[in-house]
């Protein structure tokens, strides 16, 4: 039978090098501390180690603040273990948002009595802000601060503590990442891309424009980029910026207080327009079905019956033909908008 533990979620620390509240920051349109407690919903006891009691009133959780001020994640553990109904503890940092529920039911699977606390380990170092605490340990962690001793691995040396090694279970390394810089944080805010492929007249464009919608009520900001296979002309002939453009000038932008317009004659790749765009939450790239990127690719009876893309790259087909039962992805009617869209937020985005 599973041993039952309780969660608690760390969310007491200054902030100091990111300047702003880590547990506030949001990734996918969600924050650090939202996303914890959903991943954690209906796993038994939760709560959250704060600083003051009055913090986060708008999270409706029960809290448990610090005695002691300013001794760094030790004195959460301890209000952990002291709060906590049941006698195991897995502990979590704020700035922790891609731990799951599931590493937490991994460490559980090692309790016996053999062993005080449960770490999680990878090839750098150990995590002791991802892992099982018992709160038999409370003495040892009390005896430590009224020595001024507030690291936590000092305490390593006096329990008994099992080492679980991350790269030998299922979990990817990137779930024990915390976020502490403001370059940190920027990393993991690469926007998702994805491309909507498929032959001439498809459907591509029609697609796109209803998952954008999908999009926009999630909350989520969208870039596009259309790859054409032939030149075109982007701009519209007698304008000034067309005159200048056609008299040699290599580029022409034009802008006013709410758009702007750049037109460059050069060579340009997608990997260049998406790091234009970083900045917003999804970029879609109609076409590019020979690429790399995850697409979602259209087959539409009136043009086609076939696949054309790389298979090992495809999120799903949207189609109204048959299409082979040993297909290796989803397969949705080309009207699914909504089934599509979950397909797509499922294999894509870490919700």
């Amino acid at each position: 039978m599973p041993v039952k533990y309780s969660t608690a979620i760390l969310v007491g620390g200054k902030s100091s090098r990111m300047g702003q509240d880590k547990a506030l920051l949001k990734l996918n349109n969600e924050r650090f501390i939202d996303r914890l407690l959903r991943e954690f919903a209906g796993s038994g006891e939760i709560f959250l180690s704060v600083a003051h009691k009055e913090d986060y009133a708008d999270i409706d959780v029960p809290k448990v603040a610090d005695e002691n001020r300013d001794i760094g994640p030790i004195e959460g553990i301890r209000q952990a273990l002291i709060y906590a109904h049941e006698d195991y503890v897995f502990v979590c940092a704020a700035d922790m948002p891609f731990v799951k529920k599931e590493m937490a039911d991994y460490l559980a699977d090692y309790i016996s009595s053999d062993n005080d606390a449960y770490v999680f380990r990878d090839e750098k170092r150990s995590q002791p802000l991802c892992a099982i605490y018992h709160r038999s340990i409370l003495p040892v962690i009390e005896e430590q601060i009224s020595k001024g001793k507030y690291c936590i691995a000092d305490i390593f040396s006096h329990i008994r503590v099992k080492y679980i090694d991350l790269t030998k279970s299922c979990f990817d390394t990137k779930t024990l990442r915390n976020i502490n810089t403001g370059a940190e944080y920027r990393s993991i805010l690469q926007p998702v891309v994805f491309c909507v492929s498929g032959i001439k007249n498809s459907g591509k464009t029609y697609l796109i424009e209803k998952i954008i919608n999908e999009f926009i009520q999630k909350g989520l900001s969208v870039g596009v980029i259309k790859h054409d296979g032939h030149d075109f002309e982007c701009d519209t002939e007698g304008t000034d910026s067309y005159r200048f453009y056609q008299a040699g000038a290599e580029a022409v932008a034009v802008y006013s207080a709410d758009q702007s317009f750049l037109h460059e004659h050069r060579h340009i790749d997608a990997e260049e327009l998406i790091e234009r765009m970083r900045d917003r939450d999804v970029i879609i790239i109609e076409g590019l079905k020979d690429s790399a990127y995850p697409k979602v690719e259209v087959i539409r009876a009136e043009v086609s019956s076939k696949s054309v893309c790389r298979h090992e790259s495809l999120i799903c087909i949207a189609t109204d033909v048959e299409i082979p039962e040993n297909t290796v992805c989803p397969i949705f009617g080309i009207d699914d908008v909504k089934g599509i869209f979950c397909c797509i937020m499922d294999k894509l985005f870490d919700v």
